[in-house]
This record gives C-alpha cells, sequence and structure tokens, in this order.
C-alpha cells in the first residue's frame, strides 16, 4: 500500500481525500426509544478515497461542483455543502468559498462516501481558513450531518456504537487487503433498516464473540466472522445481491461479506492469496458482470 496524505496545499487551494470504510462487522442491538438502530460495528477506512478540492469562490456564499465516476447531488442537499454550510455558520464566516468534489466512490454503496465527504470538508475548510478548530470541536457538529461523519475524522479503525457517532479508536495494527465488490446497485440505508427483523439470541451471541476479540485485540478473528446483520435485509429487498453473492461464492472466494447496509461486498484477502485473487478478478467479471478492486486498510 502507498501511503497517501490526506491534505494537500496547493498553489490556488487544498486538496482533501475521503476514504472509503468497510464495516468489517455490523451488529444491531435493537431499536432505540428515537427510531433510530442501536447498532456495533468495526469500521475501518480503506485506500479508495473521494477528492475535495478547496478553493477561493468566484461567487457568493459556498459554490459546490461535482465530477467523476459516480453521481451525487450538486446542491444544498449534499453533506459536503452542508458540512461547508455549519462550519462557516458557526464560525461566523462570511468566506466565500467553490468546492469541487470528485466522486470515485459509489452512492448506495455501504463505503460511506457521503459521510466521508463531510468530514473531509470540516478539516479542509477549518485549515484552509485558519479556524484551526481542533478534532474534537469539529466532532460536535458532525451528529447534525450523518452517524458515520464522527468516525471519519477520526480512525483509521474503531469499534463504533449507538447509532454509529459513538467511537472508540482502537489501536491494535490490522493491516489488511480485500477485494472489493462494486455491484450496479444502490442500496438505502433507510429502507434496508425499515426492512430488517431484529433476533435479540443471533445479536447476544455474535456480540459476545466480536467483545472477546476484541478484548484479545484479534481482529482479524472478528473479521473473519463476516457477522452483517443487515445482510438478511438488504438481500430481501436486492435479490441480484444475494444471486451475485452465491455467484462469486462458487468460485472460491469466501466468505464474502456485505459492507454497511449494501450494496458493496468485500472479502478479505490473505498474503498467500494476491495472485489468485488478482486472477479472480477477471473470472468474477466475466462470470457475473461486476466491477472489482483490490484495497487496503487506510493509514488515517
Amino acid at each position: 500500500m502507498v501511503a497517501k496524505e490526506q491534505i494537500t496545499t496547493l498553489s490556488d487551494g487544498l486538496q482533501v481525500l475521503a476514504p472509503a470504510k468497510i464495516n468489517l462487522t455490523l451488529l444491531i442491538a435493537g431499536k432505540r426509544p428515537d427510531g433510530f438502530h442501536e447498532i456495533e460495528t468495526i469500521m475501518a477506512k480503506v485506500d479508495l478515497f473521494d477528492e475535495v478540492l478547496i478553493q477561493p469562490g468566484e461567487k457568493a456564499g459556498i459554490e459546490l461542483l461535482c465530477k467523476g465516476p459516480y453521481r451525487a447531488p450538486q446542491g444544498k442537499e449534499n453533506l459536503a455543502y452542508k458540512a461547508c454550510d455549519i462550519l462557516l455558520r458557526n464560525s461566523r464566516s462570511q468566506a466565500n468559498l467553490k468546492i469541487t468534489l470528485t466522486k470515485n466512490i459509489p452512492a448506495g454503496s455501504g463505503l460511506g462516501s457521503a459521510s466521508s465527504d463531510a468530514a473531509a470538508t470540516l478539516i479542509g475548510v477549518n485549515k484552509y481558513l485558519g479556524f484551526d478548530l481542533p478534532k474534537p470541536k469539529l466532532a460536535e457538529v458532525a451528529p447534525a450531518l450523518g452517524s458515520d461523519v464522527a468516525f471519519f475524522l477520526g480512525g483509521p479503525l474503531a469499534f463504533c456504537t449507538g447509532k454509529g457517532e459513538k467511537i472508540k479508536k482502537l489501536t491494535e495494527n490490522f493491516n489488511f487487503s480485500t477485494l472489493l465488490l462494486l455491484p450496479n446497485v444502490s442500496a438505502s440505508t433507510k429502507e434496508v433498516y425499515a426492512n430488517y427483523n431484529h433476533n435479540p439470541a443471533i445479536y447476544r451471541n455474535l456480540s459476545a464473540q466480536i467483545n472477546s476479540h476484541l478484548e484479545k485485540n484479534r481482529i482479524d478473528l472478528a473479521s473473519k466472522m463476516c457477522a452483517n446483520m443487515l445482510e438478511t435485509s438488504c438481500f430481501s429487498l436486492y435479490k441480484e445481491l444475494f444471486d451475485l453473492k452465491a455467484k462469486v461464492e462458487s468460485l472460491g472466494i469466501v466468505p464474502l461479506c456485505l459492507s454497511g447496509s449494501g450494496s458493496a461486498m468485500f472479502s478479505i484477502i490473505e498474503d498467500t492469496e494476491d495472485k489468485k485473487v488478482s486472477q479472480n478478478r477477471h473470472k468474477l467479471l466475466e462470470k457475473t458482470g461486476c466491477e472489482s478492486i483490490i484495497v487496503s486498510n487506510n493509514g488515517w
């Protein structure tokens, strides 16, 4: 893995990388009084990035442009726009900014791209305008933007609870590579959660195993469980994902895990499998039509 810096200073601005994440595990503890679900998840950043370019604005206020291979909202509904807006308002700044968002991570994939874009924008605008707010101060506005934003302000590996906003950083090194499948399916997080049927017994069993692994700093063993309690809900809504997993696993790529609420799936690669997995990528595309890439854990 070639290490990249998150922030690059340019002659006319600042570029900030916004990494994707995968959920190495994802458990649902139950439904909260506020209607959201209580989760327990191990999240890890990977070296697949959106790019946030911050430059002086040519128009009053915030100008947001989106480009790249994947679609994103262009206006005020974009989380990068919202992150910039809330930071400017909280800092009582009248700055005019142009933000160019390059989308290399598909939306509706369970890879957290919008939340990562928001976090990268907070980090970038904070530095570009010299606010010098510490990360804990930036984290105060994260819940208003999304449950995963707080994770992307820290990381690169954490055990997240609550709605995902309560972060316990994991300091144990867990270096990995993974084959990441990017199906041409945009899964609705809202619909997957709404369709979810809770099983307390399954939760208690998986939670006990995962916490035991964490106590021993064996994140590798937790990841091998391939535990995602949203998988059944996601696959019942998107049968093509269920069929895709079956086809891929028939090629010997196992276990294949769902990230977040879908649609992306991943398989951790053992060191001895690098050549085999690279060969299987071509077979996978031929047999299923699904694009895949090999990514590694991110360092920050």
